[in-house]
């Protein structure tokens, strides 16, 4: 589990921000970690694979970029 007690520096960090900036700032970072695997990054974040696939249709929409999971080389 991870550290939220409120004299954590990262999360003083965070104070101030709007939580869906830092939603998306978190859900972004998930996806770039996980290679753009939408499948790993929703169970590491702990959503639904539905709801990640629809903030990041809102992402894409709001004209961020997302990473894409990459393909295995061929053989």
């Amino acid at each position: 589990m991870y550290d939220l007690n409120p004299d954590h520096e990262a999360v003083e960090q965070l104070v101030g921000l709007p939580v869906a900036d830092v939603e998306r700032d978190l859900i972004l970072a998930t996806l770039r970690e996980t290679g753009g695997n939408r499948t790993q990054a929703a169970n590491l974040l702990g959503i639904a694979i539905r709801t990640l696939r629809n903030k990041i249709n809102l992402y894409q929409a709001e004209g961020h970029e997302v990473p894409e999971a990459v393909a295995p080389a061929a053989q």
